[in-house]
């Protein structure tokens, strides 16, 4: 008996996911515990696991499509669950007909539905339709030829007048699948400047297609059609930017600039990290836990840019779990270092360091990415001599770093070479004055500038 698969729960105040990609083929032998789909949300990504060995039935959900928990998104049927393809492929073969059985009697059964609503339809829609059908039929758009493809894959090639027979399927068996489909209707789009891609954006409220068209058409005109490419915005990334949105339309954005002489810190890391990484196994001595650190100080002295705004209440936080933007392959995070004013230089290190991988290789899980109070982001690594970060809402301050860069500088009445630092805050003016926000930002640099005192700080 098939078994469905279904969408977890996602986590705390998580509901809805995105499709992002099916690591499994309909027809293809899984096995327990092994990854199916990838499943997208706004902060993390999760894989959906086999529940039991056999073939993967049947995909009721594309990629790119919204699903929520609980939401079925296909089903696996009974079959041989072997890691490895037999040597004859005898029972590789058997289980693909055994799907694809399967997907037939249910394309049959929805058929017998359709038919049953089709008594309510007028005798003339009637005919047009069976016209079609018979056009269909003698194209090979109808049965296909016995080509051998989900009712999922049929449907869509009939809906964008794709002939299956001349398909050459990439799936177990020589299925056909929905990527074969896909990359023969961008085809034919190139090659007709015809109907849009299913991976364009669709006909919405009765729009004319004849914008799309146009533009296809002028694209093949000028040459630029073959050198464009459509990629699907994934869930994160839309999520970022309707937050950056949400931040900006929101808060009352302002920042403020101060430059900190990092010779202090840089001859302290000098001379201890040596014996900084030995005696704390491998732990190397950065940036990050000086301003980690820092920033402490600071708010404990401006308690109000540890705050968060909820309607008109002000809620102080007598505690600091400091958020640390990390850049990744599908953008950034902002995992959080939870009471780090508890935490020794040390621990800040190797906690941002752990957080930071697992961040790039998608480990991360909802709890260690929420209820940061204060965010710290650091485009000098990637050579940013200055910037506005925007603000990680619903917090009310970001503080940005920069990179060091030699420059001469007034000491003493003296002109001498520096490393320098830009530092950046950016806050919400409804909550944080200008003062507040300037001596803030004074109180960091000095404690940079003077790196014993954070002793006196922690």
């Amino acid at each position: 008996m098939p078994v469905e698969i279904q969408v977890p729960e996602l986590g705390e105040s998580v509901t809805e996911a995105t499709v992002g990609k099916w690591l499994k083929s309909e027809g293809e032998e899984v096995t327990a515990g092994e990854a199916l789909v990838e499943l997208e949300t706004d902060k993390v990504n999760f894989e959906v696991e086999a529940e039991q060995d056999g073939v993967l039935e049947s995909i009721a959900k594309g990629e790119g499509e919204d699903v929520g928990v609980g939401e079925v998104i296909g089903t696996i049927g009974e079959g041989d669950g072997a890691a490895s393809q037999p040597e004859d492929g005898e029972e590789s073969e058997q289980a693909a007909e055994e799907a694809e059985q399967a997907e037939d009697e249910a394309a049959q059964a929805e058929a017998e539905e359709e038919e049953g609503s089709e008594t309510k339809v007028a005798p003339e829609a009637q005919e047009t339709e069976s016209e079609q059908a018979e056009i269909d039929e003698s194209d090979g758009h109808r049965e296909d030829g016995g080509v051998r493809a989900s009712p999922t894959v049929k449907r869509l090639a009939q809906e964008y007048d794709v002939n299956l027979a001349q398909i050459s399927g990439s799936g177990a068996g020589g299925r056909v699948t929905k990527d074969d489909v896909e990359r023969q209707i961008r085809e034919q789009s190139r090659g007709s400047g015809g109907e849009e891609a299913p991976s364009q954006a669709p006909e919405r409220d009765g729009q004319s297609e004849e914008a799309p068209e146009g533009a296809a058409a002028q694209a093949s005109e000028d040459g630029r059609g073959d050198r464009e490419e459509r990629v699907r915005l994934s869930r994160r990334r839309q999520t970022i930017a309707q937050r950056l949105v949400e931040a900006q339309q929101t808060a009352a954005m302002l920042t403020t600039f101060n430059e900190a002489d990092m010779k202090a810190v840089m001859d302290l890391r000098s001379r201890r990290k040596e014996e900084f990484q030995e005696r704390h196994e491998g732990t190397r001595l950065g940036f990050m836990s000086f301003f980690t650190k820092a920033s402490i100080g600071a708010l404990k002295a401006f308690p109000k840019i540890n705050a968060e705004l909820q309607g008109n209440e002000l809620v102080y936080k007598h505690y600091y779990d400091i958020g640390v933007a990390v850049n990744t392959e599908q953008g950034l995070v902002v995992p959080v270092v939870r009471d780090a004013d508890r935490k020794s230089f040390a621990d800040i290190e190797a906690t941002i360091a752990e957080l930071g991988q697992r961040a790039r290789d998608g480990q991360l899980g909802l709890e260690e990415l929420q209820g940061g109070t204060f965010t710290i982001t650091n485009g000098g690594i990637f050579g940013s001599l200055n910037s506005t970060p925007i603000l990680n809402i619903p917090q009310v301050a970001i503080l940005g770093l920069h990179k060091i860069q030699e420059r001469p500088v007034a000491i003493d009445g003296q002109v001498e070479i520096r490393p320098m630092m830009y530092l950046a805050l950016s806050y919400d003016h409804r909550i944080v004055d200008g003062a507040d926000a300037v001596q803030f930002l004074v109180r960091i640099k000095e404690l940079i500038e003077d790196p014993e005192t954070l002793l006196l700080e922690g």
